[in-house]
This record gives structure tokens, sequence and C-alpha cells, in this order.
């Protein structure tokens, strides 16, 4: 079944008018926000069709605390969940060797939004996370994603392992991210069917997902800084990818 979610933000609800307002539910706005920007938005949300609450922004506050919603919330029909059966579905209907982002327990809303996001930047056909100890399609994940939460397939695997397995029989490329990768990321070969595999926040890759990766690669690290945040690794990754990929085109 597909689910409700409260998206609260500027940003994050126009992006989701853009992608698709039937799947506006209900709207949330503060009555006490009066400049044009929030006008703008109000007129476009009233004209759905679904309810609309002109609230005291204590209201707001009460239905996403702790969120800067930025007095407007609205409740969002999600896609129903995505798992290995939806994976294999989609991955026998691309026309093209897939480009794949494979999240090992990154549990941090904020780098799974932006990593949506450099997903979706990049062309990416598929983010796949396990369904445990990983962030899901949480409010602060849509604000930060832009839109991209939506626009791009996300699917939530049982068994992260199996399915390394399974995109590795489908002829799909493993390149997991690692500070002692044995390859520099511009010596990589990304340029075919690949899967980017990156690892939690601090503590990388887990050894079992490290070792169903073909290959190990290393971001080339001029300055003091050690390692990147995973979201900002992600994005260095798939966009070499994506540059490889337009040299053989």
């Amino acid at each position: 079944m597909s689910q409700t979610t409260l998206i609260g933000g500027l940003h994050s609800v126009q992006a989701a008018l853009r992608y698709d307002p039937s799947r506006v539910r209900e709207v949330w706005l503060d009555s006490r926000r009066r400049d044009g920007r929030h006008q703008k938005l109000r007129r476009q949300l009233e004209a759905l069709e679904c309810p609309v609450h002109v609230s005291h922004p204590r209201a707001l506050d009460e239905k996403l605390p702790d969120f800067n919603h930025q007095g407007v919330i609205v409740a969002w029909q999600g896609r129903p969940p995505l798992d290995e059966g939806d994976l294999a579905q989609h991955l026998d209907g691309l026309s093209h060797e897939p480009l794949i982002l494979v999240l090992d327990q990154v549990q941090d809303p904020h780098n799974l939004g932006a990593c949506l996001r450099s997903a979706d930047a990049a062309g990416v056909d598929a983010v796949i996370t396990p369904r445990d100890r990983a962030a899901g399609l949480t409010p602060v994940v849509h604000r930060v994603a832009a839109g991209a939460a939506e626009a791009v397939p996300l699917y939530q695997v049982t068994n992260l392992v199996r399915c390394l397995r399974d995109l590795r029989d489908r002829g799909i490329w493993l390149f997991g991210l690692a500070d002692t990768g044995a390859i520099g990321l511009h010596d990589s070969d990304l340029g075919g069917a690949v899967a980017v595999v990156m690892g939690a926040e601090g503590t990388g890759l887990r050894r079992l997902t490290r070792e169903h990766c073909d290959a190990l690669v290393a971001i080339p690290m001029a300055g003091r800084v050690e390692s990147l945040n995973v979201s900002v690794a992600t994005g260095v990754v798939l966009f070499e990818a994506v540059r490889q990929r337009s040299a053989l085109s």
C-alpha cells in the first residue's frame, strides 16, 4: 500500500507540486504568513481538490515538531514501498546499461536526501537501501531531496548481500567506495552496467558488503581531510560515472 507522508517547507512542497500535485491529500497553512511566496503557493494549494487548513503556527508546529516547516505542510500520498521484486522488474525493463546507487545503512535523513538529489541529477536508474537500520523517506529526506525523493526509484531490500549477488548475476559490476580502495576513482571503469556501493556514516562499508564488491575504489584526497561525507562522496563518484559514460556515447 502507498504511504502518506507529511512534507513541510517551501522548496519541498513546491517540488512536490511540480512532480505531481494530485498526490497532495491535505494542506496546512500558517495564518500569519502574508509574504508573496506564501501567497503564491497558497493559491496553488487552494486550487487543489483537497482540504486546506489555515491555522495558527502552533498547529503546524504540532504537526511537524522540531521541523522548520516555513508555514506550509502537505500530506503527500507517496508511492507504495518498492522491494526486490519491483527492482527485478524495473531492471528487466531497462533498454540501457544501468547505473545504480547502493547505500549500505545510511541512517542520517539529511545524507539520504542529499544522495537522492545527486542520484536524480546523475540519471541513476535505482537507489537501493536495506530495509533495516537505514533512513526512510521522512519529511527531512523530502526537504533535502528537493523533489528527488519521488523522482528516483528507491528500493528497500530485506537482505542487501543477496541483492548484491543478484546484481552481479545480471552482469552489473559492483564498485564499493573505501578509503583503502586499491583503485583510484579516476582509474576505475564506470562506463558499463555499474552499481556504486557507498557505506554508512563513520563506519563505511560492512564487511560482507565489502566482500561482495568486484572492486574497491578510493577518491583521491589532496588535503588533510581523510574522507568526505557520504553524500558528498556519492556525488563525486556518480558524476565521475556520468563523465565516463558520456565519453562512451
